[in-house]
């Protein structure tokens, strides 16, 4: 479950007038006044009738003039933006807006209002305009729903509020300064599917509990009497001197162990997929991913680090247990972006044996660059292999596969099927080589690819494998 205090703040600020002149006539006024030329055609017949329009003109425009003067300035007006969730990719956010006029001395006056939003892209394709009826000293709100398009840290703008009275005559224009910086996460896992997954992460973890087979791992179980060929490296000297007899360590498999969460941040993870309603990065989706890994192995106890790296490295976490950790997890993955050239994939494994000295899980999620040569990742990914257990997962183009897999009806579609089917097979061979060096690999359209990542560390677990 994802900390509440990952929502942006709510924010408050006092409206101030648009422009030096931020008032006008409204719509209604105009076609009263409009009203007033058909006052004039009897004007044609008898002069004195065309005087009529004028006065009706003049009617009009002193009606208007009270019913400015009934509207409270902008300053009076404050205005309130909240969200009701952190904003995500692939979910829903609410927003609500808020306006309260000060009450006058005597009497009031009720407020038609109209907000609109100066939200950016990243959260909205377009500002939408919402109307709020608003009575002087009484708050009042509504709420929409947007759905984040980008991750990271966009700014929101001010709000701008044009208002009349019910009479509406004449509106005037305010602007709430409610500039604030908002963090968009990738997409948050909490849905059924992830409850699933947890619960057969925690009975993962129970069996292995009850099994705790000793002498396989090097975590501490208990002490016994030396027996003969024991390692003389497990003798306890402390309980040695003690007691007068060799007393030797025994261990235990252990039941957490640190899993590192390695992403490419390089050229090859900016390719666009998904479908017509939302499509997102390659990066993107293995930020989602690597969120629900993250939820998964702390709820089972692991250690999750976090490495992303582009030509330098971007974010690092060090392994961490608890909600802050996961946190800080969430807000690195929230701020990788994706780089225009090709990532340093050895300088990634070097830094990653330096901070993980011990065996560890590693999910890495890449891409192979369409190459004659054999790809530097598939070299760095060999390194990892002498010391930890390597989930390589490399993510699929699926326009690739389709024409790969497709029918070609002319000579340009057979070329580009040949094409195709040539990088498909060069992937095959490249991630077979892994495999047969001891690697665990997944080759997935992006849409797929955290349900299996799941499924691929449950296996590993229950197969204790560390």
């Amino acid at each position: 479950m994802i900390a509440p205090s990952l929502h942006p703040e709510p924010i408050r600020a006092q409206a101030v007038p648009r422009g030096r002149f931020a008032f006008g006539l409204t719509q209604r006024t105009i076609w009263l006044l409009a009203g007033g030329l058909l006052l004039a055609l009897p004007g044609f017949f008898d002069a004195r009738l065309a005087y009529a329009m004028l006065v009706w003109d003049a009617v009009v425009l002193l009606a208007a003039l009270a019913d400015g003067l009934r509207l409270p300035p902008p300053r009076a007006i404050t205005v309130e933006r909240s969200w009701s969730n952190a904003p995500s990719l692939d979910s829903e956010t609410e927003i609500e807006l808020a306006v309260e006029s000060l009450a006058p001395e005597r009497g009031g006056t009720i407020l038609e209002c109209s907000l609109t939003d100066d939200l950016p892209i990243a959260l909205v394709a377009t500002p939408a305009t919402h109307k709020l009826r608003a009575f002087q000293g009484i708050r009042a709100s509504l709420r929409f729903k947007i759905e984040p398009r980008e991750r990271g840290d966009v700014q929101a703008g001010s709000v701008f509020v044009r208002y009349a009275s019910g009479l509406g005559l004449v509106e005037r224009w305010a602007k709430a300064p409610l500039e604030q910086t908002v963090r968009v996460y990738p997409a948050l896992r909490q849905g059924e599917d992830q409850q699933i997954f947890l619960a057969r992460g925690r009975q993962i973890d129970l069996q292995l509990r009850q099994q705790r087979q000793r002498g396989l791992g090097r975590d501490f179980e208990s002490l016994r009497e030396y027996l003969e060929g024991d390692d003389l490296r497990d003798v306890c000297w402390t309980a040695t001197a003690r007691r007068g007899d060799l007393i030797t360590r025994r261990y235990q498999t252990e039941r957490s162990q640190a899993v590192w969460i390695v992403l490419d941040a390089g050229r090859l993870l900016q390719a666009q997929s998904g479908g017509d309603g939302a499509r997102h990065s390659k990066l993107d989706h293995a930020c989602s991913t690597a969120v629900a890994l993250a939820q998964l192995a702390l709820n089972s106890g692991d250690r999750v680090g976090l490495l992303v790296y582009g030509q330098q490295i971007q974010q690092r976490v060090l392994p961490g247990r608890g909600s802050a950790h996961l946190r800080q997890i969430v807000e690195a993955l929230a701020l990788a972006k994706a780089e225009p050239s090709e990532a340093d994939h050895l300088r990634a494994t070097a830094m990653l044996n330096r901070y993980q000295p011990r065996r560890a899980l590693v999910l890495w999620i890449t891409d192979l660059a369409e190459t004659a040569m054999r790809p530097e990742v598939i070299d760095g990914a060999m390194q990892l292999l002498h010391r930890h257990v390597l989930l390589f997962v490399a993510m699929a183009q699926p326009e690739v596969e389709a024409l790969a897999t497709g029918r070609p009806k002319n000579i340009e579609q057979m070329f580009r099927a040949s094409a195709a089917q040539e990088l498909t097979s060069r992937r095959e061979l490249l991630l077979a080589r892994l495999r047969e060096q001891g690697a665990l690999t997944l080759d997935l359209d992006p849409s797929k690819l955290t349900s299996a990542v799941l499924n691929q560390y449950l296996r590993v677990k229950e197969r204790a494998m560390l």
